[in-house]
């Protein structure tokens, strides 16, 4: 019960990542809002979890929509930016209007979210963990990920301006990144399915992990718990890869 008391708010929740890690927060005791776009997934999965979930409706890129997600909540202790697309295209391929809704769920949510989850925290005083879901992409560049290395790399350095700020100005406030390697999700499937040779790119994605397979989504939200638990009460600004050795 790592987190037991505390009330997380995790984008993306209702599928792939965000749905193991509102599994296992539930599991260590928090108490999760489940926030997405997908309603009726968000609502069943609030509803197999019981008292310890509920579920918002939360378009990431409207501000409106986090104003009222966060101005109705009680304090929040976590934040997790986890909800994101990726757009699969080299420079040539990749259209104005892909790359701005790259940035717009990608980068503007994750704005959104540090600047009213700050805000929140800061009103009650409590301080609190924000989670930024980066990836080895925001490190690294591959030539068909235009948009997804330019977002993702904005938000491994937004996430260290507002650990900066927040350590500087005394709130108590964390700020940290996680960086998976290839993790079999949802988001996995539909990227297969904008390319013509899925499974010759699931391979090549593989032979990038030097532990010999891609990673679990239960893997990823083991990572989230250590950031979001009191453990890790000294580590803020920090890039945190669970990536099977790609990165080594």
């Amino acid at each position: 019960m790592r987190l037991q008391g505390k009330r997380a708010l995790i984008t993306g929740g209702s599928s792939g990542l965000g749905n193991a890690m509102v599994r296992r927060f539930v599991a260590e005791g928090a108490t999760v809002i489940i926030a997405d776009i997908d309603d009726t997934g968000g609502h069943a999965l609030a509803a197999e979890l019981g008292q310890q979930a509920s579920f918002v409706h939360l378009d990431v890129a409207q501000e409106a929509e986090w104003q009222r997600a966060l101005g109705n909540a009680a304090s929040i202790d976590v934040l997790i930016n986890n909800a994101g697309i990726t757009t699969y295209g080299s420079i040539e391929d990749v259209t104005l209007e892909q790359f701005r809704h790259e940035l717009d769920i990608d980068v503007i949510g994750v704005f959104l979210g540090c600047k009213y989850a700050v805000a929140n925290m800061k009103a009650h005083g409590r301080g609190g963990s924000i989670i930024n879901m980066s990836s080895l992409a925001g490190l690294r560049a591959n030539g068909s990920l235009a948009a997804y290395n330019a977002a993702k790399a904005a938000v491994t350095l937004l996430t260290k301006s507002v650990a900066m700020h927040c350590a500087t100005s005394g709130y108590d406030i964390r700020c940290n990144s996680i960086h998976p390697g290839v993790i079999h999700t949802p988001i996995l499937d539909k990227v297969l399915a904008q390319v013509p040779n899925p499974d010759e790119v699931y391979a090549g994605w593989v032979g990038t992990h030097p532990i010999g397979r891609i990673g679990k989504p239960e893997e990823i939200a083991a990572m989230a718990v250590y950031l979001a638990s009191d453990e890790a009460g000294f580590t803020t600004g920090a890039e945190f890869k669970v990536d099977g050795g790609s990165s080594i």
